[in-house]
């Protein structure tokens, strides 16, 4: 009798083989609370790694961090009609307190473009004071009545970005070189993610901004997940929190201001895009442990090696653990390694002292192959580069193959329900056949140019629309 997988195979069942993946490679659990999750250790150093590597770039263009409040006035929400049109459905709002009713009802922050607008209004005086570039890590709650951990939850942490400028053109370069310099770089050259730049047409527009710029992937089933975003908001926030500025010709000035963000969606991203029937494949200038050194025995001669092998990989500046639990099965171990996707497995048992190599197992590529010890600690880091090149390859050469060309509202339904993605002139869409499809569970993720490049508006010629099934 064959022995069962430990996890779901892709093909059977998709969305199954992903909350196996997060379950067994202890990712995260469902909290208390319906669409509340709990992060466990391992899923958490995923995110510290895409936190501490995206602040980075973010402080590189000029942004500092700072921290707002979790509870928001209502009214403040109220003040910018659009925007608390787009998110009514979503809010949870605090009523009672301290054992009594509020005398104002609070929001539980879904974003927080309302709170930071009514300080920028104080910050900002005159133009010396633009531009004002600021940042915050923390969580945000929006109801959520279809949850998946990671992807669609009630709590989730991210980063929001919040920028007031003095001239309409500095806000759309900003909110452009958030977009292309810090977002699309960290998401292919980090997490090897192929990412489709582009931008939102009307109806998929954040709630209150005048443009949206975004990054979708393709996931391993052919759908498209909403990686993050940028957006231009206008004047429409100034105008409503009276954010204004002295201009150098002594004139006041409403601001201009951006906001972008991207959230704990991109750990499961990283799942459905790399991940395979064995479980995650992590890209190793992201993964917390690039390569585990396995003892295969408990002999004190191959202990040795193993542990002398880990620190000459650490020396390397590789991110590596040594696994000498011997008292556990070598197989067990080999295959909990390979569920949480460690790049690379160093194993060594007697017969390798014997031949003075070690077993080298790469998860990306897959397959094994002898090295001898002395060349271990030179070898894996050329491995290392080799697999992150090669996880992007897959993933764009995964997208190539299942996008196709439609001239058709069912030709692009069609596409989509296929597994795939679809590009369709917006000539040939328009805002009524986005809503035809909309019917059928089928969205224009976004807009491109021909030659792919992101387009300066909704309806420019030759504009070409993303259509997909979405998470």
């Amino acid at each position: 009798m064959a022995k069962a997988p430990v996890l779901t195979p892709r093909a059977e069942d998709f969305p199954r083989w992903y909350q196996d993946v997060i379950n067994k490679a202890e990712l995260a659990e469902n909290g208390p609370v319906r669409g509340t999750m709990v992060i466990r250790p391992y899923g958490y150093g995923l995110w510290e790694r895409m936190q501490g590597d995206l602040d980075a770039r973010i402080k590189a263009v000029g942004v500092q961090n700072a921290y707002f409040p979790l509870f928001i006035p209502q009214s403040y929400l109220t003040r910018e009609a659009e925007h608390v049109e787009g998110f009514a459905p979503e809010l949870a709002v605090v009523t009672h307190g301290g054992g009594k009713e509020l005398e104002e009802p609070v929001v539980v922050r879904p974003t927080s473009e309302t709170i930071v607008n009514e300080y920028f209004s104080k910050w900002v005086q005159s133009y010396r004071d633009l531009p004002l570039l600021i940042n915050q890590w923390a969580n945000v709650v929006r109801w959520e009545l279809r949850p998946r951990l990671f992807l669609r939850t009630t709590e989730f942490l991210w980063q929001e970005g919040h920028t007031a400028h003095a001239t309409y053109e500095d806000a759309r370069e900003f909110a452009a070189r958030i977009h292309r310099d810090v977002y699309a770089d960290f998401m292919e050259n980090v997490l090897a993610m192929d990412v489709v730049l582009g931008r939102k047409t009307a109806r998929e527009r954040f709630a209150g901004a005048v443009n949206t710029l975004t990054l979708e992937g393709m996931m391993g089933d052919g759908k498209a997940l909403q990686l993050g975003t940028s957006h231009e908001l206008g004047q429409n926030f100034a105008r409503a929190f009276n954010t204004r500025y002295l201009s150098r010709d002594g004139e006041q000035e409403l601001v201009w201001q951006t906001s972008w963000g991207s959230t704990t969606r991109m750990v499961g991203a990283l799942v459905m895009m790399h991940g395979d029937d064995d479980g995650l494949r992590l890209p190793p200038r992201l993964a917390p442990v690039q390569a585990v050194v396995l003892a295969v025995k408990g002999d004190d001669a191959v202990l040795a090696a193993v542990r002398e092998t880990g620190d000459r990989l650490a020396a390397a500046g590789v991110r590596v653990q040594v696994d000498d639990r011997t008292d556990m099965p070598f197989g067990r171990r080999a295959v909990d390694w390979e569920l949480r996707g460690v790049p690379v497995r160093v194993e060594i048992g007697p017969r390798d002292l014997e031949a003075g190599t070690a077993t080298l197992a790469r998860r990306i590529p897959g397959g094994k192959e002898p090295v001898r010890t002395d060349l271990v600690a030179e070898t894996v880091p050329k491995a290392l580069e080799e697999d992150q090149a090669l996880l992007l390859r897959q993933a764009r050469e995964r997208r190539t193959a299942r996008t196709v060309e439609v001239r058709t509202v069912e030709e692009a339904a069609e596409a989509a329900a296929a597994g795939g993605w679809a590009r369709i002139r917006w000539a040939d869409l328009g805002p009524e056949g986005e809503a035809a499809l909309a019917e059928r569970a089928v969205s224009v993720r976004c807009l491109v140019t021909e030659d792919g490049a992101v387009p300066d508006a909704d309806d420019a010629p030759g504009n070409v629309a993303y259509v997909a099934r979405a998470y």
